[in-house]
C-alpha cells in the first residue's frame, strides 16, 4: 500500500534539487523550512505524482484551470502571480512555493513581470490516468 509519505518522498527529492540550484547557497547549521502545509485526507492508492517544469515567458497569462488532486508548486526563477479559489491573488518569488487543494480552481496564473521570465516545479498528485489540466 502506497502512503502520503512515500508518495512526496520522490517528488520532494525532486523539488530539494530545484531548490539548492536555485537559490545561493549559504553556510548555516539546519535546514530552512520552505514551505510546510496540511496535506488533505485522501487515499493514494493507484495514485501518482507528475513533477514537471513550467515556463512563463515575460507577460504569459494564463487561463483558469483545475488539476485532479493536488498541486505543490515552487517557484524556481522570476515572480508568479496566482490566485486559487478560496485564497487571495498572491505574487510569489524565486525559492517561494505554494498550495492547490482538490478541487480548487487556478483563477489566476501570471508571470508578474513583462520583461524578465518566470519558472515553476509543479508536483501534481493525482490518480493515474487522469488529465492533469483541464479549462476551467
Amino acid at each position: 500500500m502506497t502512503n502520503r509519505r512515500d508518495v512526496l518522498a520522490g517528488a520532494l527529492a525532486a523539488l530539494a534539487g530545484a531548490a539548492a540550484q536555485a537559490q545561493n547557497q549559504t553556510a548555516h547549521s539546519g535546514p530552512d523550512t520552505v514551505f510546510q502545509h496540511e496535506l488533505p485526507n485522501v487515499t493514494m492508492d493507484g495514485w501518482e505524482v507528475n513533477v514537471s517544469t513550467v515556463v512563463m515567458p515575460p507577460g504569459r497569462n494564463g487561463r483558469p484551470h483545475h488539476h485532479p488532486g493536488f498541486v505543490l508548486a515552487y517557484v524556481l526563477e522570476g515572480a508568479i502571480v496566482t490566485r486559487i479559489s478560496g485564497q487571495p491573488e498572491t505574487t510569489y518569488t524565486t525559492g517561494q512555493m505554494f498550495y492547490e487543494p482538490p478541487g480548487s480552481t487556478h483563477q489566476v496564473s501570471r508571470n508578474a513581470s513583462n520583461t524578465e521570465p518566470a519558472r515553476l516545479l509543479a508536483m501534481i498528485f493525482a490518480k493515474k490516468g487522469l488529465p492533469l489540466v483541464t479549462p476551467a
